[in-house]
């Protein structure tokens, strides 16, 4: 054990490892960019097919659903959050008739220092998509608000109507 650790000082030593060590640490800096640089072709690369596909998927979404630009037009999230406003501007926006949902909010609660309030909405004889759209419309204007609970009962002799019973938490 001696013997190699003699050896080795020898080396620190000499002036030759100097010599030696240093200029190929100094020729694969050259070579570590040129592979560095590679790669970085290869992901920007990469990149840009992904935004080209979801480019492409985009204009679809935009082309099967040109509304969903016009429901944020205008509007802006200032405001104090209120069920009333949410839900009625989501069932607007998704063709829901009021005499279609009935709301019910509970009062603001304060649970482990954050400010949090429940509702339940509770749709009739609504088609599964437009339970759907209002479901992803709410949530997506409304960025703290999470649906808990989704209980659905197809209605007997029509084809797509459905009771939905959505439990809703808003974190302020």
């Amino acid at each position: 054990m001696k013997d190699l650790k003699e050896t080795i000082k020898e080396i620190y030593k000499n002036p030759m490892f100097y010599y030696i060590l240093v200029p190929a640490l100094v020729a694969l800096w050259p070579i570590s960019m040129g592979l560095y640089l590679k790669s970085s072709k290869s992901a920007y690369n990469t990149d840009q097919e992904q935004y080209t596909k979801a480019e492409k998927i985009i204009d679809e979404l935009l082309s099967l659903d040109p509304d969903r630009l016009n429901y944020t037009k205008g509007k802006t999230t200032t405001a104090g959050f209120d069920y009333a406003t949410a839900v009625s501007t989501a069932a607007e926006f998704c063709s829901i008739p009021a005499a279609s949902y009935k709301l019910s909010s509970g009062i603001i609660q304060k649970t482990e220092g954050q400010k949090n309030q429940a509702a339940n909405v509770a749709l009739k004889g609504v088609e599964i998509t437009k339970t759907a759209r209002f479901l992803s419309t709410i949530q997506l204007r409304w960025s703290g608000l999470q649906c808990t609970k989704i209980n659905l009962r197809k209605n007997k002799g029509f084809p797509d109507s459905w009771d939905v019973d959505l439990t809703f938490k808003y974190y302020y």
